[in-house]
């Protein structure tokens, strides 16, 4: 059994089944052997605030099914129907290869790559807002 390798900066923190980890003073290694181990760096993590457009909403459920937050049915349907909506706003080649990409990790459960995926697609969103707002 191979498991999850983290790769910690110094000071880096990480959340495992709802406990706040940090790391000490040198970079580090760390094995997760147990598999279905809820792991959120703390880095990738939206904050409730930023989660007001809609690739930032699609992107905070996931972390809530990651945490244990939100229940995974559900959550994975709102993430799914938040998806197709995204679908149709962003039209161009790369934006939707990566929106088949999350809705294929959110298809087999890998939530937090499709966290990964989607918050590439945040300063693209920011630059389609700005040149709709007035």
């Amino acid at each position: 059994m191979s498991g999850l390798i983290l790769k910690l900066a110094p000071h880096e923190r990480v959340l495992i089944n709802g406990a706040v980890i940090e790391n000490g003073e040198k970079r580090s290694r760390i094995s997760i052997k147990t598999p279905n181990v809820s792991i959120l760096r703390l880095r990738d993590a939206i904050h409730p605030d930023e989660a007001g457009t809609p690739v930032g909403r699609v992107c905070y459920i996931c972390q809530l099914i990651i945490t244990g937050d939100a229940e995974e049915s559900e959550g994975r349907r709102q993430a799914m129907v938040g998806i197709e909506q995204l679908s149709r706003a962003f039209t161009d080649r790369d934006s939707i290869a990566i929106i088949d990409s999350s809705t294929a990790a959110i298809l087999e459960r890998n939530y937090y790559l499709a966290l990964k995926h989607l918050r590439t697609l945040l300063p693209r969103e920011a630059r389609l807002l700005a040149t709709i707002a007035p």
